[in-house]
């Protein structure tokens, strides 16, 4: 856990039944990773279920940089791509020379492929936090999606190489060819994975990497190097990244330079980020809503990236704590029962924040689309980018939306203060 959430977890220690509460949390998970493909069984949504359980690894692995041990990089694709590759060389020798290892085992090798790759660079790159880090991270991150393309016999050029699950040894009567059995088998290392890293978190080397993050200085003097403390850090989320490229490899039955490339990067880093970085499970809401967000948007319109920036900016400028930070600063309210006297203020609020939200897309689309004439279906009403009633349209939304939700927000800003108060005075605030 991070600064933000220890106290918190003290608390819970005081409080009778934490420990079932916390079990229960791990216990309901699970059972939900189980029934989620009976409720929604179409190859659509086990697809999705599989990205989304592979973009959660993906992300609590890059919190053990960012969120735990504070190291921004921009690079942390390669070990996730490297895993990936690893995963596919070691699947096909085990199909062509009939090694006894089945595939569930596969995910652990690209860990390894990972953590091999941390191992061998971190050194230097833990040298520094920082600019520094993050500038080389990026730097080493470009360097080897270059080089994917340069070393075919390794990474096989732009088509990648390619493999088949279903040639290694079937486990339990599972040949895993059916995308059902694949979504289990990456269920599966999502609770490990996270399982793992939550209780990294609990260990004092995750303590001593919160310490680094917030005062390196302070942990020199106390007798540790926080060099070695993040380069620990950083073979670890090697490691976790590794197993995510593990699974995609296994889910797609493919590898290429794709996986190491800096829009990998970006959609993790923007999955911990706009998910909260100073809880545990704010990276795991990141990846659920990026990689569902990346899902829908990509089959409706071409600009896609371009909302995720400014969903980015949005969650740096109003809610830097991320989604979970905004859901963690309810919980005092809740606790002391005044949260009902916010509600009526949200309710009013949204309507001009969902008036501001359309004239934003309706601009962004009329924008993008003008040049062909496309129309734009916006809440089933159809505009059409070169219309002027459709520019009309989308500046009323938009300063209109602006100007109100600028007044109904100060008003939530008065009740939460008002709510927040008497929450403080019965002792559920700090």
């Amino acid at each position: 856990m991070t600064k933000a959430s220890t106290p918190s977890i003290a608390a819970a220690k005081q409080e009778p039944g934490s420990a079932l509460s916390f079990y229960g949390v791990w216990l309901l998970a699970a059972v939900a990773l189980v029934v989620l493909p009976l409720v929604f069984g179409t190859g659509g949504s086990l697809t999705s279920f599989s990205l989304i359980g592979i973009a959660i690894i993906f992300a609590l692995s890059y919190n053990i940089l960012l969120g735990q041990t504070g190291l921004l990089s921009f690079g942390h694709a390669v070990q996730y791509g490297l895993g990936g590759f690893l995963a596919v060389h070691v699947m096909n020798a085990v199909a062509n020379h009939n090694w006894p290892i089945p595939l569930p085992v596969i995910p652990l090798v690209g860990g390894i492929g990972g953590m091999a790759f941390a191992l061998l660079v971190g050194w230097v790159m833990t040298k520094r936090a920082g600019t520094v880090f993050a500038m080389i991270s990026l730097g080493i991150g470009e360097l080897v999606a270059s080089s994917s393309l340069i070393l075919r016999s390794v990474f096989g050029g732009e088509s990648g190489i390619t493999t088949d699950r279903t040639a290694l040894m079937p486990m339990f009567g599972w040949t895993f060819g059916p995308q059902i059995q694949v979504y289990y088998l990456i269920a599966f290392w999502v609770m490990v994975s996270a399982i793992a890293m939550y209780a990294l978190t609990r260990t004092p080397l995750g303590r001593i990497c919160n310490a680094v993050r917030d005062n390196p200085e302070r942990v020199e003097f106390i007798g540790y190097d926080p060099h070695v403390v993040r380069y620990l850090a950083y073979m670890f989320a090697g490691f976790f990244a590794g197993i995510a490229g593990g699974l995609t490899a296994i889910n797609f039955e493919i590898a290429n330079s794709a996986y190491l490339g800096a829009t990998q990067s970006g959609l993790v880093l923007f999955s911990a980020f706009i998910g909260g970085t100073a809880y545990f499970f704010g990276p795991i809401l990141g990846a659920i809503l990026v990689t569902y967000l990346q899902l829908g948007l990509t089959s409706v319109t071409s600009v896609w990236q371009l909302y995720f920036g400014i969903i980015f900016i949005g969650i740096v400028m109003f809610a830097p704590g991320g989604i979970a930070g905004i859901l963690m600063k309810h919980r005092p309210l809740i606790r002391a029962g005044t949260l009902r006297s916010v509600i009526p203020s949200y309710l009013v609020a949204a309507i001009p924040t969902l008036a501001l939200a359309l004239g934003i897309i309706l601009t962004i689309e009329t924008v993008a689309r003008f040049s062909g004439g496309d129309v734009i279906n916006l809440l089933g009403i159809p505009f059409v980018a070169t219309a002027p009633t459709t520019w009309a349209a989308a500046a009323v939304l938009l300063v209109g939306g602006f100007l109100v939700a600028r007044i109904t927000w100060r008003r939530v800003a008065e009740a939460w203060d008002r709510a927040a108060t008497v929450a403080r005075d019965r002792g559920y605030l700090a």
